[in-house]
Order: C-alpha cells, then sequence, then structure tokens
C-alpha cells in the first residue's frame, strides 16, 4: 500500500511557506482557501497592494500602530485571500480555510459572513498576543463553523494500490 500526504497536509505546508512571502516584520501568517480539495486563493499578511512592504520602511520595529494597537498598514493574510477570490467572482462558500495563524476575531467575521465551513489552523492567536481566550476561533463555533487545530502526525492517508 502505498501513502499521500493528507489535503490537510499539503493545503498547511503550502500556508507555512505562503507565510515567508510576507513582509511583516512582527508575524509571518499565510492562509490556504480551498473547495472540494482544490485551491481557489491564497494569501499572506501584508500591506494593500499598491503600497509599500513593512520591512522596507521600517525593518526593525514593522509599521506604526493603529489606536487599537493594530497594524496599521497590514492586511490580515485571511483577508488578503478572501478579498482576491470575491475580486476574482470566485465563490468561496462551503470553502475549507487553512491558516498559520488562528483567526482574530475581526477575521473570524469575514469567514463566517463569506460562508467558509471549515478552518484549520496551525498555530494559536491567543498564545501569539499571549491572551487568555481564543475569540476569534470561540465565535467561528458558536455559529456552527468547523476548527481545527492542525495535527502534522496525521499527515499521511493509506492510498490503495493501483
Amino acid at each position: 500500500m502505498t501513502e499521500a500526504p493528507t489535503f490537510d497536509h499539503l493545503f498547511m505546508s503550502l500556508a507555512i511557506q505562503l507565510a515567508k512571502r510576507s513582509h511583516c516584520v512582527k508575524k509571518k501568517v499565510g492562509v490556504v482557501l480551498t473547495k472540494e480539495t482544490r485551491i481557489i486563493s491564497t494569501g499572506y499578511n501584508g500591506p494593500p497592494s499598491g503600497t509599500y512592504n513593512c520591512d522596507e520602511i521600517w525593518p526593525k520595529t514593522g509599521c506604526t500602530r493603529s489606536i487599537k494597537g493594530g497594524c496599521a498598514l497590514s492586511i490580515h493574510a485571511e483577508q488578503n485571500a478572501i478579498l482576491y477570490a470575491l475580486t476574482n467572482h470566485i465563490n468561496i462558500k462551503n470553502g475549507v480555510l487553512y491558516t498559520t495563524l488562528s483567526p482574530c476575531l475581526p477575521c473570524a467575521r469575514i469567514i463566517f459572513s463569506v460562508g467558509i465551513k471549515r478552518v484549520v489552523y496551525k498555530d494559536a492567536y491567543a498564545a501569539y498576543k499571549n491572551l487568555d481566550y481564543e475569540e476569534g476561533l470561540h465565535f467561528l463555533t458558536e455559529f456552527g463553523i468547523i476548527v481545527e487545530p492542525y495535527h502534522p502526525y496525521k499527515a499521511i492517508d493509506p492510498l490503495p494500490i493501483t
């Protein structure tokens, strides 16, 4: 019997690689958005297209902070992937989102609103931000979105020999 990587493993591996494209000085995040085991969009955190990269202007500190303490310039990876898909008229309803960092609450609201049905995440947003509570994940599960941590040890599916 041969073995093949699971789709979860393939898509999370790609999300991890996409995160390396980010110009964010503070945290690099990658996302793969899929539907029926096909990639329909990808994204990583960074500034809007046509602006400048944070690491080029502020290589040591990253971009300036907004009033609420977040990045003043960057768009989250989930938002970039969703915006690209919607801008290109790609139907993302019932899609699956793979992300290297679990969604913050504003991203969770967007994920729910566009009809994504499942979110697989690698690292916890609350742990990264030193918070006691995963409000984004709680929001998603409260409203019926399947949320699963990524388990790299479940990376192989046995396939029948053909």
